[in-house]
């Protein structure tokens, strides 16, 4: 009985390893986090899910869930009851994601204006 709590002893000290995020997830600017944080509730939420899971294992979370577009940005697909939400993004140096737009898909394309957001704010941050 004692070997047996003492492997699951071992067992949870590295599960808590594993928990301890190894990216930092910071937004644009603050108008990017309040859109973010205003989608609504079950969006937000996978968006959350999402995110957490990004802070543990990086930005590659791959399709469904997430999809490179080319030239350093991505796009995270969070969805819910409400409808489905894109948030782009980019990485940096040092286990960074920056968070750069996002919006509520109305239709099946990506809006220009939206991508053209994106790779507005992907190229300030790449020029510094």
């Amino acid at each position: 009985m004692r070997n047996l709590i003492d492997s699951l002893i071992d067992i949870s000290k590295y599960a808590n390893i594993c928990s301890i995020p190894r990216w930092q997830i910071v937004y644009f600017n603050d108008r990017v986090q309040k859109d973010v944080l205003s989608m609504p509730s079950g969006i937000l939420a996978d968006y959350l899910r999402l995110t957490e899971a990004m802070a543990l294992y990086g930005a590659d979370l791959r399709m469904p869930h997430s999809r490179a577009l080319g030239a350093g940005l991505f796009e995270l697909r969070p969805k819910g009851p409400e409808g489905i939400g894109r948030v782009f993004y980019c990485t940096q140096v040092g286990r960074v994601i920056v968070i750069l737009h996002s919006f509520i898909k109305k239709t099946q394309e990506t809006p220009d204006a939206d991508m053209r957001m994106a790779r507005k704010r992907l190229k300030e941050i790449k020029n510094g």
